[in-house]
């Protein structure tokens, strides 16, 4: 990167308020913690959100297959209380927000935000009540499924090849989108089958996200957004979050990288406008697989850690995108819809 492109990456980066909507960093930190690694975030983690210039870190808890059904809720608990554990020793640095008040002060103070998320309801099994649990907690964000069945709905397959699963909402699914709606929580529709995706827009009452997903027209799995349902995203005032994960970012056996991501930012800037997007990168190569399962699909990521945003604002800056499009995408965006939705 030339020194004119970079002075001015780092211009926008200090004007931004950068989100990654998407990061598995409970299940990373609770793992790490679990066989004895502390200061796994100030270590492995802290340094590189800051050369990445993220304000925001959105966090999500995640359970494995292997501890489903019966584990979910200790396991979802146990993400919590590690991360707590690693809150305790970065007061100065890191701040777990629960509403917009919190999420300025943290950029003001010169502090990480996290904020908490669910990836898929399977910690709560079909006690609504426990919602308002992980609300007290701190989670602001309800992603209804990961790419499998649970009691409020179906999650979609990685691949075509996979069986469709034709199911929507369940009424649990139901009763928690409206739960979620009267909480203020964030509703997030990435990794839900097509007829969850509609039965949510039907149910939901404000913006809806796509926390991390891409364009099928690009890539043709399940797991990216055709046109229609990115339509109906914007309608609603929605964002989605673009997804670095290789097999969702393009095709092909050449190694795809920023430019390849950048597409899928220009497709939906086509389709429905530079409103609509957001950085939801999902990163998942550093992470080591303790239980040596089997993986859905092999991946990698086209940005190789949040260290290397900057990569991506250049892009951006080079496919001739104007400041104040690019301040939207890092994290107006998102921004924007978290005003309406978070209390």
């Amino acid at each position: 990167m030339d020194t004119n492109l970079a002075r001015r990456v780092a211009d926008l980066h200090q004007q931004a308020f950068i989100i990654d909507a998407h990061f598995d960093l409970p299940w990373d930190v609770a793992n790490q913690r679990d066989r004895g690694q502390k200061e796994v975030i100030a270590s492995q983690y802290l340094d590189r959100f800051r050369q990445g210039g993220f304000d925001l870190i959105v966090s999500a808890i995640f359970i494995e297959n292997y501890f489903l059904p019966e584990m979910g809720l200790r396991k979802a608990l146990g993400q919590i209380s590690r991360l707590a554990e690693e809150l305790d020793g970065l007061a100065e640095q890191m701040r777990l927000c629960r509403s917009m008040e919190d999420i300025r002060q943290a950029r003001e103070n010169g502090h990480v935000g996290l904020l908490l998320s669910l990836e898929g309801a399977d910690p709560l099994q079909n006690d609504l009540s426990l919602l308002r649990v992980f609300y007290d907690l701190g989670v602001r964000g309800l992603g209804l499924t990961w790419s499998r069945r649970n009691y409020a709905a179906d999650g979609c397959a990685f691949s075509n090849d996979a069986k469709v699963r034709p199911c929507g909402l369940t009424d649990f699914g139901r009763a928690l989108v409206n739960k979620a709606d009267q909480l203020g929580m964030l509703i997030d529709v990435s990794h839900m089958n097509e007829a969850g995706f509609w039965d949510v827009m039907e149910t939901a009452t404000g913006p809806v996200i796509a926390s991390h997903s891409n364009c099928r027209a690009l890539v043709d799995t399940p797991r990216n957004l055709t046109d229609d349902q990115i339509r109906a995203l914007a309608e609603r005032g929605g964002v989605m979050g673009m997804n670095a994960i290789s097999a969702f970012v393009g095709n092909g056996s050449r190694k795809l990288g920023v430019e390849d991501l950048l597409n899928h930012v220009d497709y939906i800037v086509k389709l429905v406008g530079i409103d609509h997007i957001g950085i939801g990168l999902d990163f998942c190569s550093g992470f080591k697989d303790y239980l040596s399962l089997p993986h859905a699909l092999e991946t990698y990521d086209v940005l190789p850690g949040h260290h290397h945003m900057p990569d991506f604002t250049a892009g951006m800056i080079q496919r001739g995108y104007s400041d104040e499009d690019i301040l939207k995408v890092l994290g107006g965006n998102f921004m924007r819809v978290y005003e309406k939705v978070l209390k």
